[in-house]
């Protein structure tokens, strides 16, 4: 699917979820064509690697408020992190923020929208994914019509939002829907197909990322020797008397081998999602023929289990992607954002949510389970924040909370 990325492009039909549930708006279930190219297009106008960068102030920003947070209410670091990634996603799509996950409806209403497309996509879960003639039926999965009236309400008051904000001339932040609503010109979408691709961002981004910080610190937690080999680089690197940034990245490579040994171990969407083949492709190491027409499904669980690549899977070794001079390894790749022309739009934005999240946590707290609690190490696998805590983790300050508090006040310095 990377390699014959073109061919690999097209989805699968999916009544429930692609034409029902989401009416045939949603990026994610677009098939392969001219169209699909045009909302990549448009995305990536807002999600490409130098466009992320430009929002890394913007993450630290957010930083301060999730170390303040972990420091008021320990318990709730799932919200948190919730919090976190919701603020940075509204403010990408919509130019707004989110106060908290907790006092936010908009953003409490996305897990509702989150859970019934999880539903909707599960094989065996809608009857009209086998039958494809009983969406014609009136009376037939009404409440999946209801759901994406539901969603678009939602989606097109956000936008409109922005609109009203752009015709009385306010002072607004850049946004991908500012951005639409100003450039749809070059796009041709209708006023709906923008709403629904600027609310593809949280619905996309904000549960998923969530689950990848949680899954990040519960291994932290779970592996203690390896959280202490990633704080002794902290320490050597950047030290007490200042906070990290996103500067620091490229003398961390212990601290990036953590987190992708982290996607491995625990990735967030392990069943990987269905790809349709467009015309026949030969396998030339089996000479297999893979022909047109067929349901492909890269599962992420199985490539990150196989032990020619992954010697020893199911044990945490952040060491696999390190080379003998210590620097990350350049011949071991994983994918846990998909693949070829079908990788998620947004990984160079969660990408770097991850890895802020990350440094400032690790280099603020020492953290630590608590064995006496369940554990369910594969709670966070399916890609939406679960309402109970899957572990419960201790967080204690490696700095004087007082000089801690001091230095969030004024986090980032660049910001």
């Amino acid at each position: 699917m990377e390699k014959q990325g073109r061919s690999s492009a097209d989805r699968p039909r999916q009544v429930a979820a692609g034409e029902i549930l989401s009416g045939e708006q949603s990026v994610a279930f677009t098939h392969a064509g001219e169209r699909f190219r045009r909302m990549r297009r448009a995305l990536h106008s807002h999600l490409h690697p130098n466009v992320a960068d430009t929002y890394q102030p913007l993450q630290m920003s957010y930083m301060k408020n999730v170390v303040h947070a972990i420091l008021d209410d320990p318990d709730n670091f799932q919200n948190h992190a919730l919090t976190f990634t919701a603020s940075a996603i509204m403010q990408v799509a919509y130019g707004k923020t989110a106060p908290t996950f907790a006092t936010d409806p908009e953003v409490r209403s996305v897990r509702q929208r989150f859970v019934a497309l999880s539903k909707a996509m599960r094989p065996g879960t809608y009857l009209v994914d086998s039958i494809p003639w009983l969406k014609y039926v009136p009376w037939y999965g009404r409440e999946l019509r209801e759901e994406f009236e539901t969603n678009k309400r939602f989606y097109t008051s956000q936008l409109n939002h922005v609109k009203q904000q752009i015709q009385n001339n306010e002072d607004i932040s850049p946004s991908f829907s500012k951005y639409m609503l100003e450039n749809n010109h070059l796009y041709g979408f209708s006023e709906t197909e923008v709403a629904f691709l600027a609310g593809g961002f949280i619905i996309a981004g904000m549960h998923s990322t969530a689950v990848t910080i949680a899954t990040v610190l519960m291994a932290a937690a779970c592996f203690p020797d390896e959280q202490a080999k990633v704080q002794a680089e902290l320490d050597a690197v950047i030290g007490s008397h200042q906070a990290p940034t996103f500067d620091d990245q490229q003398s961390l490579p212990r601290l990036q081998a953590f987190i992708s040994e982290v996607h491995r171990w625990r990735p967030s969407a392990p069943e990987g999602v269905s790809h349709r083949m467009t015309e026949d492709v030969i396998w030339a190491s089996e000479n297999y023929c893979i022909p047109a027409g067929t349901t492909v499904i890269g599962s992420v669980w199985a490539i990150s289990r196989d032990p020619e690549v992954f010697p020893e899977p199911d044990a945490f070794k952040p060491d696999r992607w390190l080379n003998d001079q210590g620097r990350l390894t350049d011949d071991l790749k994983f994918y846990p954002f998909g693949f070829g022309r079908r990788v998620c739009p947004g990984q160079h934005l969660a990408q770097r949510a991850v890895f802020i999240h990350t440094l400032v946590v690790l280099w603020a707290f020492q953290l630590t389970l608590d064995r006496t609690k369940p554990l369910n190490d594969m709670g966070y696998m399916n890609s939406v924040m679960p309402d109970d805590r899957q572990c419960h983790i201790g967080f204690k300050t490696r700095i004087p909370e007082t000089e801690l508090r001091l230095m969030m006040q004024n986090y980032p310095a660049t910001a």
